[in-house]
């Protein structure tokens, strides 16, 4: 699963060193025309409300860019090898620090482009303060990827019908949602789901304070390079 940036700058100082700073992927349209990209392996941004991260975080990692017309217009181009285990999650993030018992409401929309190869997941990683609980939320996955965790069943929430897993990283709770039919485009109510786990499940507090809603791909493989593209993305909350 994904981890916050912090832990995964730590991570990396232990990672074999990644073939980083590649071109190739700065060559499709969208990228000659961005107002920001970044091959760097921590390259990050700021626009118009969103923070946007190209975050290789995994050991074994290629080479990968991102490129950006707004917080809620970019993509990426990665070029991972066909391995085990996550390589990146490169993604845009928008900061809420209210508490799941404060929220009126927080919801989101979402309209990607994703590669019909390769080994990843497109999702919403939301993170309380402390870091302490990691609720994901997978709208399409592709190739050989799963969650943490043991399965909770089912649910219907926020306008989805998801599988449930829970699970513990060593570090933090980790709440996953799969959908259970992929979506390239979509709303979600992401309020209800954080009652659920909170309020309806007890495995956090409604008190805990929800920090970052973060939205990319986590990614463990994409041989020959692949493009992943948010065509929009909005993420809002009162």
């Amino acid at each position: 699963m994904a981890k916050n940036t912090l832990r995964k700058l730590t991570m990396a100082v232990l990672a074999p060193a990644m073939a980083l700073g590649a071109t190739v992927g700065l060559a499709s349209a969208p990228a000659q025309a961005a107002v920001w990209n970044s091959c760097d392996q921590w390259g990050n941004t700021s626009l118009n409300g969103y923070t946007l991260y190209n975050n290789i975080w995994g050991s074994g990692a290629g080479s990968q860019c991102v490129w950006a017309n707004s917080g809620t217009n970019w993509g990426v181009w990665a070029d991972h090898p066909n391995t085990g285990g996550i390589k990146s999650y490169p993604n845009s993030k928008r900061v809420v620090n209210k508490t799941i018992a404060s929220l009126g409401s927080l919801t989101s929309s979402y309209n990607v482009t994703v590669p019909s190869s390769g080994a990843y997941n497109t999702s919403y990683d939301i993170w309380d303060t402390d870091y302490d609980y990691e609720i994901m939320l997978w709208v399409n996955y592709n190739g050989a990827v799963g969650p943490l965790g043991t399965s909770q069943g089912s649910v219907t929430l926020g306008g989805h019908t998801w599988n449930v897993y829970r699970g513990n990283n060593g570090a933090n709770e980790v709440f996953s949602f799969l959908r259970t039919s992929d979506s390239t485009s979509g709303n979600v109510d992401i309020k209800p789901i954080l009652n659920w786990v909170s309020t309806t499940k007890g495995w956090m507090s409604s008190n805990e304070t929800i920090g970052d809603v973060q939205f990319g791909y986590e990614i463990t493989s994409s041989s020959g390079g692949l493009d992943f593209v948010t065509n929009n993305l909005t993420v809002s909350s009162s």
